[in-house]
């Protein structure tokens, strides 16, 4: 009776570890799809919108800048998966308006380190920029550039029972260093003294982007937590966040702005909504928005998504360490 016991545990834990890892689930910890950097989960994934809305300040001006940006990710085995990403931005100026495409990334993201028990996730990522993918009217005209980074989660679910308060809390980060190969681009620039656009050089500078979440779970404080190994994925909850992102160019101020908000996570999908708050004058002159949709895919289209592309076994296929 023991062994029937214990060959069934071993196979509902398999079944769960399956679906865990395409979610980018530590342990207990479900690490949200953040929304202003890259998240350390490597899974078959859409984002389809990510919409956002800021006031700019440039150096002469200011523009009122919508962005819908969206991102897909396909695992080649059940640790790397190759990423493209892009976007469509309109700006409206005092002189008038600008549409076009970002630029385009294509890319490569490999987890390097599970910790199931600490609630612990590392990967790292390169991907290249494609030279003169974006339009020279909204600013994304740019050379090749080459996109090295590594992204980050832990969860606090192991702390000891004297610190059981901080045990939803969970942090997550990303570090990507953004290096041009190549000459500027060109971009419209307003004139404020004839009313029309100029076309100007857009120099290519390195640009470190970089930041941090700070997150909340809220399956501590269900039954559905029972302070060990997981029953059950940490899915259907309420994930209440703030994210801080920087971007720095070199020789530039940097961007700064922090972004309080919350997601939802289901089984198939993760719907996010954040209020944008410029931490200086860099970062745009009054609080913007931001919403997404992230599709987990393998469980919204089993039957395209349900295998890594370049191998047999099902992408999820490692037993958690407890």
């Amino acid at each position: 009776m023991r062994t029937h016991t214990s060959i069934l545990a071993i196979a509902v834990l398999s079944v769960w570890t399956q679906s865990a890892r395409a979610h980018g689930i530590a342990g207990n910890r479900y690490f949200d799809g953040t929304m202003t950097f890259d998240d350390p989960a490597v899974a078959d994934e859409a984002i389809v919108p990510d919409f956002s809305y800021l006031d700019y300040p440039t150096q002469d001006s200011h523009v009122l800048e919508n962005r819908i940006n969206w991102s897909f990710a396909r695992l080649l085995t059940p640790t790397l998966a190759v990423t493209l990403d892009s976007g469509w931005i309109h700006q409206n100026w005092p002189v008038g308006h600008t549409s076009g495409f970002d630029k385009t990334s294509l890319g490569l993201k490999y987890e390097t380190y599970r910790d199931n028990k600490h609630e612990a996730l590392v990967s790292v990522s390169l991907a290249w920029g494609i030279a003169h993918s974006g339009a020279v009217g909204v600013g994304a005209d740019a050379p090749h550039t080459i996109q090295a980074g590594v992204t980050f989660g832990k969860g606090f679910g192991d702390l000891p029972d004297a610190l059981s308060w901080l045990r939803p809390f969970a942090v997550t980060g990303s570090i990507v260093d953004e290096e041009p190969v190549g000459q500027g681009g060109q971009a419209l620039a307003p004139n404020s003294v004839t009313g029309t656009f100029q076309n100007v050089s857009s120099p290519a500078v390195q640009t470190l982007h970089w930041g941090f979440s700070v997150q909340y779970s809220t399956l501590y404080l269900t039954r559905r937590f029972n302070g060990g190994p997981p029953r059950e994925e940490p899915l259907n909850q309420w994930v209440p966040l703030v994210e801080f992102r920087f971007d720095s160019p070199r020789g530039q101020k940097t961007i700064a702005t922090a972004n309080p908000g919350i997601a939802y996570v289901a089984v198939a999908w993760q719907a996010s909504a954040e209020i944008i708050l410029p931490m200086n004058h860099a970062g745009g002159n009054s609080p913007g928005f931001r919403a997404q949709m992230l599709l987990f895919l393998d469980d919204l289209i089993p039957s395209v998504f349900g295998k890594p592309l370049l191998t047999s076994a099902p992408a999820e296929n490692r037993q958690i360490a407890w």
